[in-house]
């Protein structure tokens, strides 16, 4: 990004030009490179950057921050949004304001899609229903009653534009807006489509089959192209936009691509070690706790997490042990346990002899 130039050498002044020098400067260059008087290449930009100076230099706030701060310290005049015509039409009583006649994109769609977490790991297909406007299927678009079309408007003679030349002590300027007659489109309607009263455009209910990519995260957002409102002027639908939202799993966690799960053993499989079965994403699958296994200690399974979003591969399932302590013993349980304690116990005095 190039270099922004000092705002007194963009408009020719020194430092200690008053506010009428100021002005002087800016109406001097602004005729010189209005894009309404000047074709040249980056006469448009040369404008811009004319105006972004005079819109700090001339005032007193602005330019006392730009004097101490330059452009770096200056954010009360960075973030501005300079329109070629604004600060011209103060000073000369015109504007470059254009017709907008082009072709439009439509406007996107917003929805929300619940998922699972299995649907969320390994993607899934869905059908959104969504409310969107569309082309009344009873004019095609048109707004005219069937058996008519839309005719030239008379205002603008079919162009869209209404062009008034004013003239000032700088010359003759050319002011060009859009028709208010057919609000630039050129042409009228003079008999109404009873459907969309004239609108071209009508409220459907639609569904819409959508893919939901492998991988997708809580919160995330998929695009689906031309989904959205019909465009104007012959213009493309806009976008649906579908954020995601992923049910909480009774189950599993998810940790990125990986899941989580917590397994609850019994004192005899934790000192013992043992072979259990646990859920996956993918169905049961098989494994093996060591003896003398401690609670907290998290075993993997490869590759029985999420799809990875647009990779290739999945993660893992972690699997977390907790030794589970009973609540309640019967007489047998109870006596068994008193001859494991006094035997751990004369094991571990035997251990400090």
């Amino acid at each position: 990004m190039p270099e922004k130039r000092d705002y007194y050498e963009v408009l020719g002044i020194d430092r200690n030009a008053g506010d009428e020098d100021i002005k002087k400067a800016f109406r001097k260059l602004a005729f010189q490179y209005h894009p309404d008087h000047n074709g040249d290449a980056g006469a448009t930009d040369k404008f811009k950057e004319i105006n972004e100076a005079y819109e700090v230099l001339s005032d007193a706030n602005k330019r006392a921050a730009y004097d101490r701060y330059g452009h770096d310290g200056g954010r009360d005049f960075e973030s501005f949004d300079f329109g070629l015509g604004d600060i011209f039409e103060a000073f000369f009583g015109g504007t470059s304001t254009t017709a907008r006649q082009s072709p439009e994109k439509g406007q996107p769609l917003h929805c929300i899609v619940d998922l699972t977490l299995e649907e969320a790991a390994f993607g899934v297909e869905k059908e959104l229903p969504i409310t969107r406007i569309e082309y009344c299927t009873e004019c095609q678009g048109t707004g005219a009653k069937v058996g008519t079309q839309p005719v030239r408007c008379t205002a603008c003679n079919g162009t869209g534009q209404i062009k008034r030349t004013q003239a000032s002590v700088f010359g003759r300027f050319t002011n060009i807006t859009a028709c208010p007659q057919c609000r630039g489109e050129g042409r009228v309607v003079t008999e109404f489509c009873p459907k969309c009263k004239g609108n071209g455009r009508e409220k459907k209910q639609r569904t819409v089959s959508v893919k939901i990519p492998a991988g997708i995260s809580n919160g995330m957002q998929v695009r689906f192209r031309s989904e959205g409102n019909a465009g104007y002027r012959g213009g493309p639908s806009g976008d649906l936009f579908a954020t995601v939202q992923v049910q909480e799993h009774k189950l599993f966690k998810r940790d990125g691509d990986d899941i989580r799960y917590e397994l609850p053993v019994n004192f005899a499989q934790a000192a013992l070690g043992t072979e259990v079965d646990v859920p996956t994403l993918d169905g049961d699958a098989k494994l093996k706790i060591p003896a003398g296994t401690q609670t907290n200690s998290v075993f993997r399974l490869r590759n029985r997490g999420v799809q990875r979003l647009n990779e290739r591969g999945r993660g893992d399932e972690l699997i977390t042990i907790h030794v589970m302590t009973p609540d309640s013993l019967t007489k047998e349980q109870r006596q068994l346990f008193e001859k494991l304690s006094e035997s751990l116990g004369k094991s571990k005095k035997n251990s400090k002899s």
